[in-house]
């Protein structure tokens, strides 16, 4: 065989074997690219939560539940069956969860549950919009919250008035309180984000000399300015959660939830007071 007939068959033999890499190269790219795609989508939701975690948890919950009369829910399944046809949105669910995040709300559709009526509602996210974040960031928390689908169809948070409602009498009885599962309750519904994490509120912990309001509240109530109507620390803690307008601290304007008298059971408050009063 000639050196050209060699070169020949080589030639022909090297595209016969390209061209079958390249054949099951492209058998297997519908199944890759459902890899990447599947890997892509989780990459997003991670990221999502972190941003969640960051951003939006202080006011919807650490697991998307709300707070309530503070922040609705969005895991759960009223949010995914009911939300778009509450607000008359056309688009996919996606699309308004990226909308909502994006420019934020000035008004809230529910404003009876919520303080000041629901205004303002919610900031803008977008840096569009004045907002931390970029497109990318607020796809990525939408990615996270659409991720809850199919557990929240078995969850459906109340946003009414409970059973055994605390009320807004100062003097009522309550049960013994538990400090662990109040502590619990304190993050759940948020209080540990204005009160702790962050100075919203006035802080709950010592610091700088000030005493925790586990001590601090019999100080309140002696105070010469006080406003309120309460005898006992106990009865001023309560005072601060169902009826927080009556007295304010200087500096700090009401941001309180004005429902947890109604929202909150005498055995919720009971945990919180307890929780509270362990703070020195």
């Amino acid at each position: 065989m000639s050196r050209v007939n060699i070169e020949i068959f080589l030639g022909i033999l090297l595209v016969l074997i390209t061209s079958s890499l390249v054949l099951v190269y492209g058998i297997n790219e519908e199944e890759r690219m459902a890899e990447y795609s599947a890997w892509e989508k989780a990459r997003s939701i991670e990221v999502g939560a972190e941003l969640f975690s960051a951003q939006c948890s202080r006011c919807h919950g650490t697991q998307g539940l709300g707070i309530q009369g503070l922040c609705p829910p969005l895991n759960d399944r009223n949010f995914f069956d009911s939300r778009l046809v509450e607000v008359a949105w056309s688009g996919t669910l996606e699309d308004y969860i990226v909308s909502t995040v994006s420019s934020g709300r000035l008004a809230s559709t529910r404003p009876q549950l919520y303080p000041g009526e629901g205004t303002p509602a919610m900031p803008s996210f977008h840096e569009n919009y004045g907002g931390p974040l970029r497109e990318d960031q607020v796809r990525n928390i939408a990615a996270f919250i659409l991720n809850w689908e199919e557990t929240a169809q078995l969850i459906e948070v109340a946003t009414g008035p409970v059973e055994d409602a605390v009320g807004t009498d100062i003097t009522v009885e309550l049960p013994e309180g538990d400090a662990v599962n109040g502590e619990a309750l304190a993050v759940s519904i948020g209080c540990a984000a204005c009160h702790i994490q962050a100075p919203t509120g006035p802080a709950w912990l010592a610091d700088s000399g000030q005493v925790g309001i586990g001590e601090r509240a019999a100080q309140r109530i002696a105070d010469p300015d006080y406003t309120g109507n309460a005898q006992t620390a106990e009865q001023y803690l309560l005072e601060s959660i169902v009826m927080s307008g009556v007295y304010l601290v200087p500096d700090y304007q009401d941001l309180m939830p004005n429902n947890y008298g109604e929202t909150l059971a005498k055995q919720d408050v009971a945990d919180l007071i307890a929780y509270m009063l362990t703070l020195k």
